[in-house]
């Protein structure tokens, strides 16, 4: 089944509207995805890789939201969908692992519940039968004592262990593609390095798709197959990730790169920032929205929105003067958060 395409969006907007003007959250992005194949998607906070993962679930609100543009699963359009039809994908087709697990569980429901309620709903099986796989699902993802645990609460898990659960609760109804939306925030750096192998693991025995959305350039230097890098609500690089790393062309990509920590560097080594703000998606800067932050923006950069093209096959980037062969880093030192 690997390689059959899965999802494909093209050219997706999406626009909030605020009392003080329409955010454009979204611009023109589009990208594919194929079964069994992972997906980096990453950013600074705010940079629109969340919203466009909701986007892509149809999780986001009607009332305040236009979206336009294309979104289709397994060849169907799924975009502004209703509700009831999303419904019918949604587990059992897609399923989302969400940032904060502490949140995203029902404190006052046990975690057997939780898990078997997809199970009831979607698959139509008796109590005894979502029990038995929720034990098995607490198995694998590697919850100890899984008969106990099966009837605890939220609140007397570790952040490890809940997050666990939400990886449980999103591959009850084996869904093709799975949606984990900065499944480590929170979590120590040994507990990172456990749900993403987990993750990886999982995704390999089912042949699922997944998107893995992250700020971190080190979650997915080798845990993805493709990198797409956002800022302000647009795509600013796209590449495999081999590519990406050998050959990043843009200062962006540059800049998320050089702030990782690094194993090698000294305790208390001070980490490098990117220096200024995010611009304001209500007020868009008029050229490159990353010009007013770039250490080599030109007039032109201020001036002229880049466009995305395609500079070498399957590696496209937004930028009018790219780095160049000098410019670039070595290949990346993986961040403690890919090691395990």
């Amino acid at each position: 089944m690997s390689g059959r395409r899965l999802l494909e969006v093209e050219d997706l907007n999406v626009t909030f509207a605020t009392s003080r003007g329409d955010l454009r959250a979204v611009q023109g992005v589009s990208l594919t995805l194929d079964q069994g194949k992972t997906l980096g998607i990453v950013g600074e906070s705010g940079s629109g890789k969340t919203v466009l993962s909701r986007a892509i679930m149809g999780l986001l609100p009607r009332a305040s939201t236009t979206q336009t543009g294309s979104v289709r699963y397994d060849g169907t359009e799924i975009l502004n969908a209703p509700n009831a039809d999303l419904r019918k994908l949604w587990s059992t087709h897609i399923a989302m692992v969400f940032q904060d697990p502490m949140t995203s569980l029902n404190p006052v429901q046990r975690i057997g519940h939780q898990i078997t309620e997809p199970l009831r709903i979607h698959l139509d099986v008796s109590k005894s039968e979502a029990k038995e796989t929720a034990l098995s699902l607490l198995m694998q993802v590697g919850i100890p004592s899984p008969v106990e645990r099966y009837d605890a609460y939220p609140g007397q898990l570790s952040g490890g262990m809940r997050q666990r659960v939400m990886i449980a609760i999103a591959l009850a109804c084996a869904p093709r593609l799975l949606m984990a939306d900065e499944p480590t925030t929170g979590l120590d750096v040994t507990v990172q390095a456990q749900i993403l192998d987990l993750l990886g693991q999982l995704q390999h025995d089912r042949d699922m798709a997944m998107i893995l959305v992250t700020h971190d350039l080190g979650v997915v230097a080798t845990r993805t197959d493709e990198i797409i890098v956002m800022y302000a609500g647009n795509v600013v690089e796209r590449a495999p990730t081999n590519v990406l790393f050998k050959s990043m062309a843009m200062p962006y990509t540059e800049a998320l790169l050089e702030s990782m920590p690094r194993i090698a560097n000294p305790s208390h080594t001070r980490l490098t920032a990117i220096e200024g703000r995010p611009p304001d998606l209500l007020h868009p800067p008029t050229g490159c929205p990353f010009a007013p932050r770039c250490p080599y923006a030109q007039d032109k950069c201020r001036s002229e929105k880049p466009p995305l093209l395609e500079a070498t096959p399957g590696h496209s980037y937004a930028c009018w003067f790219p780095l160049t062969a000098g410019d670039r880093r070595p290949d990346p030192e993986p961040s403690q958060t890919v090691t395990a």
